[in-house]
Order: C-alpha cells, then structure tokens, then sequence
C-alpha cells in the first residue's frame, strides 16, 4: 500500500503519516505501510527504517570530517545481523562487550575484526583469547586484574595485543543512574589517577602494545558538556603518558550521546552532531590522534518502532487500560528504566477523542507496561498502536519470560521490506531441553 502524494509532519526519520486506502492518516515507514508489515509479517514486530540509519550514520560521520576518526558501532545497541552488516557497509567498526558480540561482528563481516575495539568488565579468558586470534584493533581494559590476564593470554598465543585503558574521569553523565558510567562509584574503569603506573605496567608485557586512552561516562546523555569535561582530562592523560615515553595513537571517546524521546530530532540532528563534535574535539587538538567513537542508540534507535495490536482495552473504577500483545518480554525499557516511549496509533481517527490510558502487555507482572497514564487516542481492539524510538535496546533486551516468543524484525528500503529475524516459535524456546 502506498501512500499519497500529501504527507504530515515527519514523526521520525523515515516515519510518517499517509492516507490508507480508506484515506485515513496512516503510519509509513519509508513507502511502505506500517499496517501492511503487520498484515505480512505479524505482531509485535519490530521495524527499521534503513534510509534513517544510513542518513544518521553520515551525518555524525561528517560532523567529524576535520579529524581523523572511526565510528565504531555500538554492537549492544542492536544486534540484528541485518542491522550489522548494514553498519559494515557505511564503514563503520565495531564496539563490543562479549565474545558472543565479537561473533556477530565477524558473521556480519569477516573482515570486520580490524575495525573492532573490546570493551566490558568481565571479559573471560576464552573470550580475549578469541579476540587476539581474530586480531581486533584494540583492547579497552577495565582493570589491573583484566590487565594481567590478556598479558597472559597474549603470551600463550605468542600474540600482541593493543591496549588501551578505560579511565573512569569522575565525570557525572547527568543520566539515568543505572546507566551512568563515569563516577568513582561505578564497576567501569580505571580511576584517571592510578593510568599511568598501568600504563608502564603494560609497557612492560612482551605482548602488549599500549595504543590508546578509553573514556565512556554513561549513556542516554543529551547534554554535551560532560563530554568536553571528560575528554579534557583524558587529553591531559595523553599529554603525560606521551611525556612517559608511551605512543599512543587513539582516544576512544566511547558513546553514549542521547536522544529525544518525547519530540525526535529528525530535523535538528546535524547541528546536534556539531555540537557534540565540537565537545569532543576542541580538547583534542594538536595531540596527534585518531578519535574513535562508539554511538549506538543515536544511530538505531528513533529509526526503528515497535508494532503492536491491541487485544483488549478495560476500565476498573475509572482506571482505563489498553492491552497490547507486546509487553516488556518484547521492549523492557520501560519496566526497566521507568523509561518513556511515545506510543501512536498507527491509523488515525479524526472523530475520536483522547483518554487518561495505561498501556500494557500481556505478561504476567504488574510492572508489565509500555506507558502509565498517557493521554492517548482512544482505540479498540484489533487496532495497531506503534511504539517510537524503539530501535536502540529495545529487539536486543528482548526475553522468553512467560514462553513467550521474541518478535520477528523487518528493515524497510523504500518500497519493499526484508525480514531480517524471523519470528521465533514455542518450539525454538523447548529446543535444547528435550
């Protein structure tokens, strides 16, 4: 089904309204229907827009054209192959957390391991191991212990491998606590004041190579300044260890730049991008470095939504309740971070009026919702409600909680769609146990 020629308000990019055949204000997701993905593939589903990813990506790209630099996709954002492999294809690297991710990297490209830098706290010895025998750019270590065990691993492989150390700047992200990363109270990296007695450590490991300085303050941060804090001190650090005698030839500026979930910012994200770019860049100068970045939720996230339908709507004593056939098995954001997400029906009705609603899946839990008292559209069952922003830790977090399979995922490219993870079955869940 396509659209008219007459197109609203971009809700997000590649994500508008159209007129159903009906000539009703209907959601698209690039030219295709959002309805006639659900009528194809079925419900919850998960929809990616590619023209969005592709778009994002080179816009921050080119917000960074005066330095040297890589985009290093953050894998743990989403990690759907069909999301990779197109992440690979505008250049990008790999930011990874485990050696499951370090698999789906190199599946998404086999050539991608040169491109990809490791980070995480708890990185086992199978898994730095895999790692140096794929030959990845570089290691951001987390600890003094972590440290000693890829110094042992590189030895028994007769390998180098490249270091950096994630320092932990004592810099407030101004985010949500659980995703806060860069105050001394928190499990990542290595307090800034103890970087340079590991660095000669390091420098002292037959098989290490010290490379670069590591900083990552947290995620979901829409305020640029801690970023320019953060960086300036890990500029310092460049200076003083290169004093030390240390080459080091990257700074990897982690990730966690944010986004609007409440209004989007299709149509203000490249001064977005400058700005950040500005931040980080401005203490860089003159350090002779390459700047490697992880975004990941700015890239994939208000690109893709959440379909669901609606299975039952209800009141108790005033209290109004749609129910949904997602729930937080699906998208746990919400149950998880009281995070907000807008929710809109997919086909909009002129006549209708708006009711105080709580969305809600179909799990057997009380913190089951996708929104709480939400002035929405009044809807009935069998409708289709979209959830935005849903492209970023929404598929990726996704469970079995109640033998309830994950949803099937869909990339749309203009006037056609690809499925890019099926559907799983009940059967795919019992496998394995029989």
């Amino acid at each position: 089904m396509r659209p008219s020629p007459h197109r609203e308000t971009q809700l997000r990019p590649g994500l508008s309204y159209g007129r159903d055949r009906g000539g009703q204000p209907a959601l698209f997701c690039e030219k295709v229907s959002l309805a006639s993905l659900a009528e194809q593939y079925g419900t919850p589903l998960y929809v990616y827009s590619e023209r969005a990813l592709r778009e994002r990506t080179q816009l921050l790209d080119h917000a960074f054209r005066s330095a040297p630099h890589r985009l290093c996709y953050a894998v743990k954002a989403n990690s759907t192959l069909g999301i990779l492999r197109l992440m690979a294809s505008l250049g990008c690297g790999f930011d990874v957390v485990s050696g499951g991710e370090l698999q789906r990297a190199l599946r998404a490209d086999r050539k991608a391991a040169r491109r990809v830098v490791f980070s995480g706290v708890g990185k086992t010895a199978g898994e730095i191991e895999a790692a140096i025998r794929a030959g990845i750019l570089m290691f951001n270590v987390e600890s003094e212990q972590e440290l000693d065990q890829l110094a042992a691993c590189a030895l028994r492989l007769r390998r180098t491998a490249r270091v950096a150390l994630r320092v932990n700047p004592n810099v407030s992200a101004k985010t949500h606590p659980y995703i806060s990363t860069g105050l001394r109270q928190h499990k990542f990296g290595i307090p800034i004041e103890d970087a340079r007695r590991l660095y000669s450590r390091a420098a002292m490991s037959r098989y290490l190579e010290v490379a670069g300085v590591s900083v990552h303050i947290g995620s979901q941060i829409t305020e640029t300044a801690p970023f320019g804090l953060a960086l300036g001190r890990v500029a310092e650090l460049v200076r003083e260890l290169k004093t030390d005698g240390h080459s080091i030839h990257y700074v990897d500026a982690g990730g966690g730049l944010g986004i609007d979930y409440e209004h989007g910012d299709s149509a203000t994200f490249g001064k977005y991008a400058a700005t950040y770019a500005r931040a980080i860049l401005k203490p860089l100068r003159k350090l002779g470095v390459q700047l490697l970045l992880e975004p990941g939720r700015v890239l994939v996230g208000p690109a893709g939504v959440l379909l669901t339908r609606v299975i039952y709507t209800k009141s108790n004593r005033g209290k109004h309740f749609v129910i949904v056939d997602a729930g937080m098995n699906d998208l746990l954001r919400p149950a998880l971070y009281g995070a907000h997400h807008e929710i809109v029906p997919v086909v909009r009705h002129a006549d209708r009026g708006e009711v105080m609603t709580d969305i809600v899946g179909p799990v057997c839990e009380s913190g089951d919702f996708l929104a709480r008292d939400r002035n929405q559209q009044s809807v009935e069952p069998g409708e289709l409600m979209a959830v935005l922003d849903a492209g970023a830790y929404g598929s990726v977090l996704a469970s079995n909680y109640n033998t309830r399979p994950r949803p099937a995922e869909v990339m749309v490219r203009g006037q056609k769609s690809q499925i890019i993870r099926r559907r799983e079955t009940v059967a795919d869940l019992m496998r394995g146990e029989d």
